[in-house]
């Protein structure tokens, strides 16, 4: 277990969900414009069972990583957007078209994007 910063933790997490076939992955920092959080790692998936099963790979990945758990998760019984909230990192995991229409890029278009592949 390592203690990893937050763009670490950000990227470890894209990656974990870029395994297990998570789409159109993009990490925002936001310390920029919000507050409560440094970066957003935004995911989305095809259908409801890859977002159940990419929150789970990334929560399981990030607790052997680092030892950590997310302080909450919202929204995994509708597995249409579930929110996994790290403190620093907060995980973004969409059904697709649920994604498309929430443009949560769109709304943060201010803040930078990570390169994390």
């Amino acid at each position: 277990m390592t203690d990893l910063s937050a763009g670490d933790l950000a990227i470890a997490a894209a990656r974990c969900a870029d395994d297990k076939q998570g789409r159109n992955i993009v990490i925002l920092e936001v310390s920029g414009v919000l507050a409560i959080t440094e970066f957003f790692v935004v995911i989305d998936a095809p259908n409801r069972r890859l977002v159940r099963t990419l929150v789970e790979e990334v929560e399981e990945r990030l607790r052997e990583l680092t030892g950590r758990s997310p302080l909450r998760v919202e929204g995994l019984r509708e597995q249409q957007w579930v929110l996994m909230d790290y403190g620093d990192v907060v995980v973004h995991v969409f059904l697709d078209e649920i994604r498309r229409f929430y443009e949560i890029e769109r709304l943060y278009r201010d803040a930078p994007t990570v390169q994390w592949a």
